[in-house]
């Protein structure tokens, strides 16, 4: 059955005050962590039942079909603050305390701003999943050898984007009303890496503290007390009579 498919470099800190002796700056507030914005979500089921390969699917299938749908997510996601994410305004493609390089296909490193990273990414992932040699979506077409490690390459490069909308650009996407949209997908997106180990934990530990709030599933909601008895009305023989005389 086939579906129709439309480096990182860390900033270790080893100690907890400057050279100067002078204590850092404490670390910025998560916006994204306080309760009011983690409880907005789209859809309130366990995502775990959305990523599960079914019976009847092929791996590759279910991998190249979900696959896909994250790229063309994430882009609309990063599409929707996109005019807030600028040379001037993110310099460098980060998140936490992560700054993202780009490799080209000769391995070389350059340091580029988040829109150009960006850009670099949706074009890469554009270019792989609309390549029939790869993601094939004609019945009887194999998919190659190298499938799996270009999907973990995929969906690498879609969390960078993602942790770099938490990091830089979740005050616009909560005047924009979009933080349960982008909630869920990130939680749909997290649960499916997991799933199919397709991301080093390493490479998404930065963001541990929203996975495990956003990935752990909502607790159904409490049930609605019973109506209380209507009163019942008094029985004749408990009411005072009054006899005409």
């Amino acid at each position: 059955m086939r579906f129709k498919r439309n480096g990182s470099y860390t900033l270790n800190r080893k100690s907890k005050t400057k050279p100067n002796g002078k204590k850092p700056p404490p670390e910025e507030k998560k916006q994204y962590l306080e309760l009011e914005y983690t409880k907005i979500r789209v859809v309130d089921f366990d995502l775990k039942e959305l990523v599960v390969l079914p019976r009847e699917i092929d791996l590759n299938e279910w991998l190249a079909s979900n696959t896909t749908t994250f790229f063309n997510l994430i882009n609309l996601q990063y599409s929707t603050i996109s005019e807030f994410c600028t040379g001037d305004t993110c310099q460098a493609m980060n998140a936490c305390n992560t700054i993202y390089y780009w490799y080209d296909e000769r391995g070389k490193k350059t340091k580029c701003t988040a829109p150009q990273y960006v850009d670099f990414v949706m074009s890469l992932c554009q270019k792989l999943v609309t390549d029939e040699e790869i993601f094939p979506t004609k019945y009887g077409k194999e998919f190659p050898n190298s499938f799996e490690s270009l999907v973990k390459k995929i969906c690498r490069y879609l969390f960078h984007v993602l942790a770099h909308l938490y990091w830089a650009h979740f005050k616009e996407t909560v005047a924009l009303e979009l933080q349960g949209h982008l909630n869920t997908l990130y939680a749909h997106f997290i649960v499916f890496v997991r799933e199919f180990n397709l991301v080093d934990p390493k490479e998404t530990c930065i963001m541990d503290d929203l996975s495990e709030v956003l990935c752990t599933p909502a607790p159904p909601p409490a049930p609605a007390p019973a109506p209380s008895a209507p009163a019942s009305a008094p029985s004749p023989s408990s009411q005072n009579h009054v006899t005409e005389r």
